[in-house]
């Protein structure tokens, strides 16, 4: 569980509440179906608009992330330990002894490099070939992200018009008097659920899981220096060296 997450949605939504009622608001004031209706499910529509079938599954996906770590997520001091293993091994060995460590491992990015280092291909090749697909994924994760700070672009938006709408029906029924304060009250708080949702839910989220993307890809970027370290004939007490600082980056 990733608690900061829980506890950031907790006290954010709960000081609206807790101030509301402070100020002598009840709760079941910032409750409105219409706005709900208008605000969220605006918002929606405009991120199906804007967006791929293949990066709303993504988007919904990596939402998880934000609230739970997946056992499949790349520990980075594991990630380290294996490619110094495969260090010591090739330089006790030979770079072919690794091969046998390979299918242990659980990484799929880590075993095609090594895989790789094993066939013995030019450093220059292997690098070239493993910076493309690490690009593409990075490129492929974000835009799953970009999905969530796209809805938060658009529901203040939506709020406004929320607003705006239930303005209309208030002058629509000045004559009314029983129907005004419903109107008001959707304006009202069409405003608040767009911009509340925009700050403390989606523009988060999609904050946490970049951050999320960033560790990923910084580890793909390590396990790449790491064999072409090993294939170089680098000692393992230099390759940790030189690979520690991708772990650093992250604290």
């Amino acid at each position: 569980m990733e608690l900061t997450t829980l506890l950031g949605l907790v006290i954010g939504i709960g000081g609206i509440i807790l101030g509301n009622y402070i100020e002598g608001g009840h709760a079941a004031a910032l409750v409105q179906v219409a706005a709900g209706v208008i605000v969220f499910g605006g918002t929606l529509g405009a991120v199906l608009v804007s967006g791929r079938k293949s990066d709303l599954r993504l988007s919904l996906k990596m939402f998880r992330s934000a609230f739970f770590k997946s056992h499949d997520d790349d520990d980075g001091e594991k990630v380290l330990s294996e490619i110094l293993d495969c260090s010591r091994l090739a330089r006790k060995e030979s770079i072919l002894s690794i091969e046998n460590k390979i299918v242990s491992m659980t990484d799929p990015f880590m075993q095609n490099v090594l895989r790789t280092v094993v066939d013995g291909v030019d450093p220059k090749v292997l690098r070239d070939l493993f910076e493309r697909q690490i690009d593409i994924e990075e490129e492929r994760l974000l835009n799953g992200a970009r999905v969530w700070s796209d809805a938060g672009g658009f529901s203040p938006t939506i709020g406004i018009i929320g607003a705006v709408l239930g303005l209309i029906h208030v002058m629509n029924n000045l004559t009314d008097t029983s129907k005004l304060g419903t109107g008001i009250a959707v304006a009202f708080v069409a405003t608040i659920y767009g911009v509340a949702s925009a700050n403390l839910i989606f523009l988060p989220i999609a904050s946490k899981l970049k951050k999320r993307i960033s560790e990923k890809i910084r580890l793909r970027e390590m396990v790449l220096e790491g064999g072409i370290c090993i294939q170089s004939g680098l000692a393992p007490t230099l390759t940790e060296m030189k690979l520690r600082p991708f772990l650093e980056k992250g604290n």
